[in-house]
Protein backbone atom coordinates (compact mmCIF):
# COMPACT_ATOMS: atom_id res chain seq x y z
CA UNK A 1 0.00 0.00 0.00
CA UNK A 2 2.59 1.98 0.70
CA UNK A 3 3.46 3.04 -3.12
CA UNK A 4 -0.39 4.17 -3.40
CA UNK A 5 -1.37 7.66 -3.28
CA UNK A 6 -4.38 7.31 -0.39
CA UNK A 7 -7.35 9.65 -2.06
CA UNK A 8 -8.50 11.86 0.53
CA UNK A 9 -12.24 13.91 0.68
CA UNK A 10 -12.76 16.70 3.40
CA UNK A 11 -16.14 17.32 4.92
CA UNK A 12 -16.73 20.14 7.24
CA UNK A 13 -18.96 22.92 7.06
CA UNK A 14 -16.03 25.75 8.28
CA UNK A 15 -14.18 26.37 4.81
CA UNK A 16 -11.21 27.60 6.97
CA UNK A 17 -10.93 23.83 8.52
CA UNK A 18 -11.29 22.35 5.09
CA UNK A 19 -8.00 24.59 4.05
CA UNK A 20 -6.15 23.80 7.11
CA UNK A 21 -6.69 20.19 6.69
CA UNK A 22 -5.57 20.74 2.91
CA UNK A 23 -2.73 22.32 3.70
CA UNK A 24 -1.52 20.24 6.53
CA UNK A 25 -2.11 17.30 3.96
CA UNK A 26 -0.83 18.44 0.54
CA UNK A 27 2.38 18.23 1.67
CA UNK A 28 2.47 14.53 2.12
CA UNK A 29 3.76 13.08 -0.79
CA UNK A 30 1.04 9.52 0.06
CA UNK A 31 -1.87 11.58 0.04
CA UNK A 32 -4.04 13.46 -2.30
CA UNK A 33 -7.21 15.66 -1.43
CA UNK A 34 -9.57 14.90 -4.04
CA UNK A 35 -12.01 16.79 -3.00
CA UNK A 36 -14.47 19.29 -0.08
CA UNK A 37 -17.73 19.29 0.50
CA UNK A 38 -19.49 21.50 3.35
CA UNK A 39 -22.31 18.96 5.35
CA UNK A 40 -22.99 15.33 5.27
CA UNK A 41 -25.32 15.11 2.17
CA UNK A 42 -22.92 16.95 -0.02
CA UNK A 43 -20.16 14.57 1.41
CA UNK A 44 -22.17 11.60 0.87
CA UNK A 45 -22.78 12.43 -3.02
CA UNK A 46 -19.11 13.62 -3.32
CA UNK A 47 -18.14 10.31 -1.80
CA UNK A 48 -20.13 8.23 -4.66
CA UNK A 49 -18.59 10.72 -6.84
CA UNK A 50 -15.02 11.00 -5.87
CA UNK A 51 -14.76 7.52 -4.63
CA UNK A 52 -12.43 8.63 -2.13
CA UNK A 53 -10.24 6.20 -0.12
CA UNK A 54 -10.10 8.04 3.18
CA UNK A 55 -13.33 10.67 4.24
CA UNK A 56 -12.53 13.15 7.04
CA UNK A 57 -15.52 14.09 8.33
CA UNK A 58 -16.77 16.64 10.69
CA UNK A 59 -19.71 15.39 13.18
CA UNK A 60 -21.58 18.49 13.70
CA UNK A 61 -22.77 19.97 11.02
CA UNK A 62 -25.76 21.82 9.62
CA UNK A 63 -28.45 19.38 7.86
CA UNK A 64 -27.02 16.06 7.56
CA UNK A 65 -24.57 15.81 10.52
CA UNK A 66 -21.37 13.20 10.01
CA UNK A 67 -23.21 10.54 12.02
CA UNK A 68 -25.81 10.37 9.46
CA UNK A 69 -23.61 11.03 6.28
CA UNK A 70 -21.73 7.40 8.10
CA UNK A 71 -25.32 5.59 8.24
CA UNK A 72 -26.35 6.48 4.45
CA UNK A 73 -22.43 5.70 3.43
CA UNK A 74 -22.81 2.14 5.46
CA UNK A 75 -26.19 1.78 2.95
CA UNK A 76 -24.57 2.75 0.34
CA UNK A 77 -22.19 0.10 1.04
CA UNK A 78 -19.74 2.63 -0.19
CA UNK A 79 -15.91 1.30 1.08
CA UNK A 80 -14.52 4.68 1.84
CA UNK A 81 -13.15 4.72 5.79
CA UNK A 82 -14.14 7.85 7.61
CA UNK A 83 -11.88 9.19 9.85
CA UNK A 84 -14.01 11.47 12.38
CA UNK A 85 -11.96 15.43 12.44
CA UNK A 86 -14.14 16.71 15.42
CA UNK A 87 -13.23 19.46 17.97
CA UNK A 88 -15.99 17.60 20.21
CA UNK A 89 -14.42 15.10 23.17
CA UNK A 90 -17.98 14.05 24.87
CA UNK A 91 -18.20 9.97 24.66
CA UNK A 92 -21.89 10.56 23.83
CA UNK A 93 -20.95 12.55 20.63
CA UNK A 94 -18.20 10.34 19.45
CA UNK A 95 -19.50 7.02 20.53
CA UNK A 96 -22.37 7.18 18.14
CA UNK A 97 -19.95 8.10 15.16
CA UNK A 98 -18.15 5.06 15.73
CA UNK A 99 -21.62 2.40 16.09
CA UNK A 100 -22.49 4.42 13.15
CA UNK A 101 -19.11 3.13 11.20
CA UNK A 102 -16.66 5.39 11.35
CA UNK A 103 -13.38 4.09 11.59
CA UNK A 104 -11.93 6.24 14.25
CA UNK A 105 -11.81 9.67 15.10
CA UNK A 106 -8.86 12.70 15.92
CA UNK A 107 -9.31 16.53 17.06
CA UNK A 108 -9.08 19.19 14.93
CA UNK A 109 -6.58 20.50 16.91
CA UNK A 110 -4.31 17.45 15.94
CA UNK A 111 -0.88 17.44 14.74
CA UNK A 112 -0.13 17.96 11.50
CA UNK A 113 2.04 14.35 11.00
CA UNK A 114 -0.46 12.71 13.27
CA UNK A 115 -3.65 13.57 11.37
CA UNK A 116 -0.92 11.53 7.88
CA UNK A 117 -0.59 8.91 10.57
CA UNK A 118 -4.25 8.67 11.24
CA UNK A 119 -5.15 8.70 7.64
CA UNK A 120 -2.55 6.22 6.66
CA UNK A 121 -3.86 3.79 9.88
CA UNK A 122 -7.24 3.77 8.65
CA UNK A 123 -6.65 3.47 4.92
CA UNK A 124 -4.96 0.24 5.93
CA UNK A 125 -7.88 -1.30 7.81
CA UNK A 126 -6.91 -0.41 11.54
CA UNK A 127 -9.56 1.21 14.00
CA UNK A 128 -7.87 4.59 15.40
CA UNK A 129 -10.04 4.92 19.02
CA UNK A 130 -8.60 7.30 21.42
CA UNK A 131 -8.13 5.38 24.93
CA UNK A 132 -11.43 6.87 26.45
CA UNK A 133 -14.01 5.84 23.45
CA UNK A 134 -13.04 2.31 23.51
CA UNK A 135 -12.75 2.19 27.41
CA UNK A 136 -16.59 3.83 26.94
CA UNK A 137 -17.75 1.54 23.73
CA UNK A 138 -16.30 -2.08 26.07
CA UNK A 139 -18.07 -0.51 28.81
CA UNK A 140 -21.51 -1.08 26.56
CA UNK A 141 -20.61 -3.83 25.43
CA UNK A 142 -19.98 -5.58 28.32
CA UNK A 143 -23.32 -4.29 29.82
CA UNK A 144 -24.92 -6.35 27.54
CA UNK A 145 -23.73 -9.19 28.91
CA UNK A 146 -21.10 -9.87 25.94
CA UNK A 147 -18.36 -11.84 27.76
CA UNK A 148 -20.14 -15.13 26.30
CA UNK A 149 -20.66 -14.61 23.34
CA UNK A 150 -17.19 -16.02 22.31
CA UNK A 151 -17.49 -19.67 23.31
CA UNK A 152 -19.96 -20.27 20.44
CA UNK A 153 -17.66 -19.19 17.72
CA UNK A 154 -15.39 -22.25 15.92
CA UNK A 155 -11.72 -22.25 16.34
CA UNK A 156 -11.65 -20.69 12.39
CA UNK A 157 -13.60 -17.83 13.23
CA UNK A 158 -11.19 -16.90 16.56
CA UNK A 159 -8.71 -17.26 13.85
CA UNK A 160 -10.39 -15.06 11.25
CA UNK A 161 -11.62 -12.53 14.51
CA UNK A 162 -8.12 -12.31 15.53
CA UNK A 163 -7.04 -11.35 12.26
CA UNK A 164 -9.83 -8.47 11.93
CA UNK A 165 -8.57 -7.32 15.18
CA UNK A 166 -5.08 -7.03 13.51
CA UNK A 167 -6.44 -4.84 10.92
CA UNK A 168 -6.74 -6.96 7.92
CA UNK A 169 -8.68 -6.80 4.83
CA UNK A 170 -10.46 -10.05 4.03
CA UNK A 171 -7.99 -10.30 1.18
CA UNK A 172 -5.57 -10.06 3.72
CA UNK A 173 -6.99 -12.43 5.70
CA UNK A 174 -7.72 -15.09 3.24
CA UNK A 175 -4.51 -15.01 1.66
CA UNK A 176 -2.81 -15.60 5.76
CA UNK A 177 -5.36 -18.61 6.33
CA UNK A 178 -5.67 -19.70 2.17
CA UNK A 179 -8.81 -19.47 2.34
CA UNK A 180 -11.60 -17.85 -0.78
CA UNK A 181 -12.44 -14.08 -0.43
CA UNK A 182 -15.85 -15.37 -0.17
CA UNK A 183 -15.64 -18.26 2.72
CA UNK A 184 -13.87 -15.22 4.89
CA UNK A 185 -17.00 -12.90 3.82
CA UNK A 186 -18.53 -15.74 5.49
CA UNK A 187 -16.32 -16.44 8.46
CA UNK A 188 -17.09 -12.65 9.21
CA UNK A 189 -20.69 -12.28 8.49
CA UNK A 190 -20.87 -15.32 11.41
CA UNK A 191 -18.74 -13.78 13.71
CA UNK A 192 -20.53 -10.49 13.31
CA UNK A 193 -24.05 -12.06 14.19
CA UNK A 194 -22.74 -14.34 17.23
CA UNK A 195 -21.16 -11.68 18.55
CA UNK A 196 -24.12 -9.56 18.30
CA UNK A 197 -21.99 -6.49 16.85
CA UNK A 198 -23.13 -4.65 14.12
CA UNK A 199 -19.77 -4.45 12.53
CA UNK A 200 -15.94 -5.37 11.88
CA UNK A 201 -15.10 -2.14 14.81
CA UNK A 202 -16.97 -4.11 17.27
CA UNK A 203 -15.79 -7.29 16.45
CA UNK A 204 -12.23 -5.79 16.97
CA UNK A 205 -13.15 -3.99 20.02
CA UNK A 206 -14.74 -7.27 21.54
CA UNK A 207 -11.45 -9.34 20.36
CA UNK A 208 -9.16 -6.95 22.12
CA UNK A 209 -11.43 -6.92 25.47
CA UNK A 210 -11.48 -10.25 25.25
CA UNK A 211 -7.81 -11.90 24.72
CA UNK A 212 -9.16 -12.83 21.06
CA UNK A 213 -6.67 -10.23 19.52
CA UNK A 214 -3.26 -11.38 18.41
Amino acid sequence: MADKTIKVLLVDDHQVVRRGLRTFLEVQDDIEVVGEASDGAEGVARTEELRPDVVLMDIKMPGTDGIEALRRLRELENPAKVLIVTSFTEQRTVVPALRAGASGYVYKDVDPDALAGAIRSVYAGHVLLQPEVADALLAQEDTSGGTGRGSTLTEREREVLGLIADGRSNREIARALVLSEKTVKTHVSNILMKLDVADRTQAALWAVRHGAAG
